[in-house]
């Protein structure tokens, strides 16, 4: 597939929305690592076999593995969600800017993130997206007349750019809302002041007959197999893309006031999860390597998000979707312990103490009262849930979600180190591992509290890194779609059945039978918190929750950490705030991501309408 190879150019005309772009190519050995030479005419390589298999490798350019790739190590998108703050937060990088608002449509410091630590290409989403959006078009355009080596690679081969079309515009959604559905390419002399940004159910319906193709196509496998494919598309993301893809036009950030859409995203969603699961995919249920990590209730959620998922026919890992394979999850001396353990560098993005009070206890009821976690705006003030007699504001890590000690090091936690070597954390006030408010100190953490999701126990600098491929979708995340477009479809039993599924495998007991339809939903929406933290999830769900006239507020603008006293032996905690400045990222405008300045200054004109989101 996608390896590192010589580089080859190959320019793609576009007009407005597809301006001139140079697509960055490689060439290899596997089918999807080639690249045709552009010196050629477009003539000459649709008339070439091995050039086709070249252009479909193309469709496959600028997917980014994501988490820890992003500018200077830092998981960009968790640190700008409550979920996570970065001990960066003084360093000038892409975070920073982020933290101070200092974004406008021109520069805006995720969308033009500069380049990943090991050169991936993670900004300019808008010009990147509608490139390959181009590219899997083109193919889909020419593959019935082109040269194939046989009729069974042409079939496959257009459905994999169906599918891939359908993986862009899903990104495009993510990150812009609306956009123009384009299910072909526009000529040079087209017509361009038509074009407009249409509804996100509109853009889930495009993405769903792309999906359909592949679901359609027998060549497009469940599974992929051997490593030599890896990357390659399948009949199980086109299942996951569709569901999400529904899931986010029935959100309401898109669904213009169409609440009836949730119906269509449950049944997807549903339909999703049974063709999975009669295919093969299964929770990830039980830990296979319990020397690295253990043997408690989280352990196998635990190996599921440090290890690569195995290419087999009958695989370790049954839950992981779709994978990268180029890496994305390098934690090591960045983004773990940091506190001046040795072989270390720095401690990265932190989990928040709001991250923390969304673990419920061990007897599945939550900490705080999800309708209002909070009763003032900076979160010094927790509002505790009169139903839980579990918690204990002394003892504030016991008896909790077993996923909490496999999110996060806190006061207390043990955590492996170099050759086996066990180790407590110590987050008191004077110990080791005690945050710091000095925005020049990077080794220790702001928050109180340290990354452990993602790394694999016993990683340091003599014992080795944890660079597992980043997950794009597994079969954990599909079931608390399908449960949360249940739940706002009013299918609550089917709700609860999918999200205790999930629960179950960490040992967490299902939700109560009696909920009501708005506390169901609070709880699943809480449950995608805990079991998808670090996955880059909570960014984007705690924007399409938000109505179009929303804002961030309540979750994005101030942040705490706990300060932790040893009175001679008796512990107190304390709730502090990070800063007392605003985060940035909260208002509305940070709802969608700007479309780029001189792309509106073209279609603005061209086309008569607004093409910029709202407040940029």
């Amino acid at each position: 597939m996608i390896l590192n190879m010589e580089k080859i150019i190959i320019k793609v005309a576009r007009t407005c929305l597809y301006a001139i772009a140079a697509v960055v190519l490689a060439s290899c050995t596997d089918a999807l690592d080639q690249a045709p030479d552009g010196k050629l005419s477009m003539a000459e390589i649709w008339a070439d076999s091995d050039m086709v298999e070249q252009m479909l490798n193309a469709c496959y350019n600028n997917i980014p593995p994501k988490g820890y790739t992003y500018h200077w190590f830092d998981p960009l998108l968790v640190a700008c969600s409550d979920d996570g703050w970065t001990s960066e937060d003084g360093q000038g990088q892409s975070v920073e800017q982020m933290y101070r608002d200092n974004n406008s449509a021109q520069t805006h410091f995720i969308r033009n993130n500069p380049p990943g630590a090991n050169g991936e290409l993670n900004n300019s989403y808008w010009d990147r997206y509608w490139t390959q959006i181009r590219l899997c078009s083109e193919f889909i355009e020419n593959i019935d007349n082109a040269a194939v080596s046989n009729e069974e690679n042409r079939v496959r081969f257009k459905a994999e750019a169906h599918l891939l079309r359908a993986f862009f515009y899903m990104e495009m959604v993510k990150w812009f809302g609306k956009v123009p559905a384009l299910d072909h390419t526009m000529a040079l002399d087209a017509d361009y002041s038509t074009l407009r940004r249409q509804p996100v159910y509109e853009v889930a319906q495009l993405i769903a007959s792309d999906c359909d193709v592949a679901i359609n196509t027998p060549g497009i496998p469940w599974r992929i197999t051997v490593g030599s494919d890896a990357m390659r598309v399948t009949k199980a993301l086109a299942h996951a893309l569709k569901a999400k893809a529904f899931l986010f036009a029935a959100s309401p950030l898109h669904h213009e006031g169409h609440s009836e859409y949730w119906e269509e995203a449950y049944q997807t969603a549903k339909t999703a999860v049974q063709e999975l699961k009669a295919n093969g995919y299964e929770l990830f249920t039980a830990c296979t390597n319990p020397s690295v990590f253990g043997t408690g209730k989280a352990a196998a959620l635990h190996q599921l998000v440090c290890e690569t998922a195995d290419y087999s026919a009958s695989p370790r890992d049954k839950e992981t979707i779709y994978q990268h394979k180029q890496g994305g999850l390098f934690v090591w001396h960045i983004g773990y312990i940091g506190s001046n353990e040795d072989g270390t560098y720095k401690c990265g993005t932190c989990p928040t103490q709001e991250l923390i009070d969304a673990f419920e206890t061990e007897d599945g009821v939550p900490v705080l009262d999800l309708s209002r976690p909070y009763l003032d705006e900076k979160h010094l003030q927790p509002n505790y849930n009169l139903a839980n007699t579990t918690y204990s504001q002394n003892a504030p890590y016991e008896k909790r979600d077993p996923r909490l000690s496999i999110t996060a090091l806190y006061n207390g936690a043990e955590f492996v180190w170099n050759n086996g070597e066990r180790k407590t954390v110590n987050t008191a006030t004077g110990g080791q591992h005690a945050p710091s408010w000095v925005v020049s100190d990077r080794v220790h953490s702001r928050t109180g509290y340290y990354h452990k999701k993602m790394v694999t126990p016993g990683a340091s600098n003599t014992k080795g890194i944890n660079n597992a491929e980043w997950k794009f979708y597994r079969l954990g995340e599909l079931l608390l779609d399908y449960a949360e477009a249940a739940a706002e479809a009013g299918h609550l039993a089917d709700a609860r059945v999918a999200a205790n599924e999930v629960r179950a495998r960490s040992g967490m007991p299902g939700f109560p039978d009696n909920l009501s339809q708005a506390d169901l939903i609070l709880r699943i929406r809480n449950e995608r918190r805990v079991e998808l933290a670090w996955e880059e999830q909570r960014y984007f769900d705690l924007r399409r929750w938000q109505s179009p006239d929303g804002d961030l507020s309540a979750t994005c603008k101030y942040f705490t950490a706990m300060v932790i006293t040893d009175n001679g032996g008796t512990l107190t905690y304390t709730r502090r705030s990070i800063s007392d400045n605003p985060r940035g990222g909260w208002s509305n405008r940070d709802l969608l991501m700007p479309v780029p300045l001189d792309e509106v200054s073209r279609l603005d004109p061209l086309t008569g309408q607004k093409w910029q989101n709202p407040g940029w």
